[in-house]
């Protein structure tokens, strides 16, 4: 089982379209594939038209009263599961503060889980925190959406830093460019300097599209109702290089 957060410090970067889109492309392959969704907004919970509520909410998740596999949602999609999210997250920090090693508790959620899933899609909030940590404890890969823009350029050095200080080194870091607006010569000059700087971004790219922000309409990923748009072949492209990368071998 590999554990891919989709992670970024800023938000509004394509955190959760990317991980709805990257777990159904992973699901339509024929692997196992769960999307966790641990952000308290609930995004990919309404992506996929499933009840943000878990009964108990994130105390009893973390206190080990409740197991992960009975709070998995199935959902229209063959071999794509959704845990869902709770607005109780937002309290998630606290809750792992009360219990020692907090940073671990999400890997020991998991664990359970190797059997049954190929692939876990963590949709992480846009902060630096102790479920951040967590998720980076739990994870094999941080992949990382990076609008071309110069804040976007500041968060990613201060989420390189940020593993190498805590020496995270069983953490993969993939970002790659989302967002993209080929219109705007700003952004090309960005991805010109970012390529150069930070040879480790992918070269795929997923752009600013009106069918992706179309997914929030139409409640499900773009493979459930625009399969051959440019959008859904940037994410097809970016799923292939991701296979190949040594990070995922």
């Amino acid at each position: 089982m590999k554990i891919i957060a989709l992670y970024s410090i800023k938000g509004g970067v394509g955190k959760t379209s990317s991980a709805v889109n990257l777990a159904f492309i992973a699901a339509s392959k024929g692997y196992r594939t769960l999307i966790w969704d641990l952000d308290p907004q609930g995004a990919s919970s309404y992506y996929f038209r499933i009840k943000p509520r878990l009964k108990g909410g994130s105390k009893d998740l973390i206190a080990g009263k409740r197991e992960l596999d009975g709070l998995i949602k199935g959902t229209d999609f063959e071999n794509l599961d959704l845990l869902p999210s709770d607005f109780s997250f937002r309290n998630m920090d606290l809750v792992l503060d009360t219990k020692k090693k907090p940073t671990q508790q999400l890997k020991k959620l998991l664990r359970p889980l190797a059997e049954e899933y190929d692939f876990v899609f963590l949709d992480c909030p846009p902060n630096i925190s102790l479920l951040s940590e967590a998720v980076f404890e739990a994870s094999d890969v941080l992949l990382s959406p990076v609008i071309p823009t110069t804040l976007s350029l500041r968060t990613l050095e201060q989420l390189k830093l940020f593993i190498k200080d805590h020496e995270l080194h069983h953490l993969g870091f993939i970002p790659f460019f989302s967002m993209v607006d080929r219109r705007k010569k700003m952004h090309k000059e960005f991805m010109d300097i970012l390529a150069e700087n930070y040879p480790e971004i992918l070269k795929s790219l997923i752009p600013y599209a009106s069918d992706i922000e179309r997914m929030g309409l139409e409640r499900m990923p773009l493979g459930g109702f625009a399969h051959k748009s440019r959008s859904m072949e940037a994410y097809s492209e970016l799923w292939l290089e991701l296979m190949r990368h040594p990070e995922l071998q």
